[in-house]
């Protein structure tokens, strides 16, 4: 990016100094042109970033949204009946792990594409489980409120795969790319014709060069300087480590003594 913008500011003035004995008669119709292609580019530019930050937000909320579902699934699951409780308990620090996984990988890429099918596989085996722990006790709160929650976290997990893959459209980004090379060109040309300098124009291709790098840099969640956190998920996997806070129905040590 910084090669483009340079080699296009480079670009104008060598154009400005070709047809500087013009400048009398095209240095106000460059001024006008320069202009006007700056105004128009920094709003495209403001648009470009704020279409990327917005997306970069969603996915920051995506991932807490997905990692308080989990949570409450794995707490909810903790009052299953056995064996539906350990096998669910086991099968939902599988399914953290993958969620920690998809936060990894590129999205589209192979390895990305595997740690959702891991999920997505996973999810039926809970909701298998799920199944089986309502025919065992169809009156009862504990399964329903499981099912309630394990629906929460299917949703939470397709609304997050489809942030990671919602990314700012291409024509947006070669628009500023190609809107900021000419930009800056007519800049560089118009200050040729007027026989100035070109330090500042130069050190504006290098500050927009790094506002393009910046909001595609944003557009790629999982690699790049700005990526999204999942620290929340990483402490929520830490945390399934520790011994289940509640047993099952029927464990020993839950019965109550009436006196």
């Amino acid at each position: 990016m910084v090669g483009l913008t340079v080699a296009a500011t480079l670009l104008g003035a060598l154009l400005g100094r070709r047809v500087r004995h013009l400048s009398e008669s095209l240095s106000e119709s460059f001024g006008v042109i320069q202009a006007a292609m700056l105004g128009v580019v920094g709003l495209i530019l403001a648009f470009g970033l704020s279409l990327a930050l917005s997306r970069y937000e969603d996915r920051r909320a995506l991932i807490v949204d997905e990692a308080n579902a989990i949570g409450t699934t794995y707490l909810r699951a903790q009052t299953l009946a056995e064996p539906m409780r350990s096998d669910s308990l086991q099968l939902l620090r599988d399914y953290t792990e993958s969620a920690v996984r998809l936060s990894d990988n590129v999205p589209g890429g192979a390895e990305e594409e595997a740690a959702a099918e891991d999920e997505d596989r996973i999810q039926r085996e809970l909701w298998r489980l799920a199944g089986q722990a309502l025919d065992g006790e169809p009156v009862a709160s504990a399964p329903r409120l499981y099912v309630d929650s394990l629906n929460r976290m299917i949703d939470a997990q397709a609304s997050r795969v489809a942030g990671l893959n919602n990314r700012v459209p291409d024509a947006v980004l070669w628009l500023e790319v190609i809107g900021a090379c000419v930009a800056l060109a007519a800049l560089a040309a118009y200050l040729s014709l007027l026989g100035r300098g070109h330090f500042g124009v130069l050190v504006a291709a290098v500050l927009v060069a790094f506002l393009l790098f910046v909001t595609a840099d944003l557009d790629r969640p999982t690699r790049g300087v700005i990526k999204v956190p999942d620290t929340v998920l990483r402490d929520l996997r830490e945390t399934m480590e520790l011994p289940p806070a509640a047993q099952g129905p029927g464990a020993p040590g839950t019965a109550r003594t009436r006196t």
